[in-house]
């Protein structure tokens, strides 16, 4: 399986952008999609999940701005990310995993990352 980010850029505080993770072969569909995010300096943290069943789940420093989707038909994952705030800069990454109840656990398969960076 192989992961591909994209959809990063620079962006001015209050704006959008939309982050797209194309994924190759099968296991996509069966798979729970989680989006993280790495600051400089700071350990890569967990921002959204979304199960195969459709449930989301998110973190609570984007709740009500950001919104995580899956289209399976295309194999392809999306972070729709709105007002902006610059401590929202790092690098995002997807994930395929699965959902353990309300918990996600991160598989093997990564992206390799996309910049996102909110400045004005």
């Amino acid at each position: 399986v192989q992961l591909q980010a994209s959809g990063g850029g620079l962006v001015q505080p209050g704006g959008s952008l939309r982050l797209s993770c194309a994924a190759s072969g099968s296991l996509f569909r069966l798979s729970a999609i989680g989006w993280y995010r790495q600051a400089p300096g700071e350990q890569r943290e967990l921002v959204a999940t979304l199960g195969n069943t459709g449930t989301a789940d998110y973190k609570d420093f984007v709740r009500g701005r950001f919104t995580i989707s899956r289209d399976d038909a295309k194999n392809t994952a999306y972070l729709q990310m709105n007002s902006l705030k610059p401590e929202d800069t790092a690098v995002y990454y997807c994930n395929l995993g699965h959902m353990i109840g309300v918990y996600y656990y991160p598989g093997n398969y990564w992206g390799q990352g996309t910049q996102v960076t909110v400045s004005s």
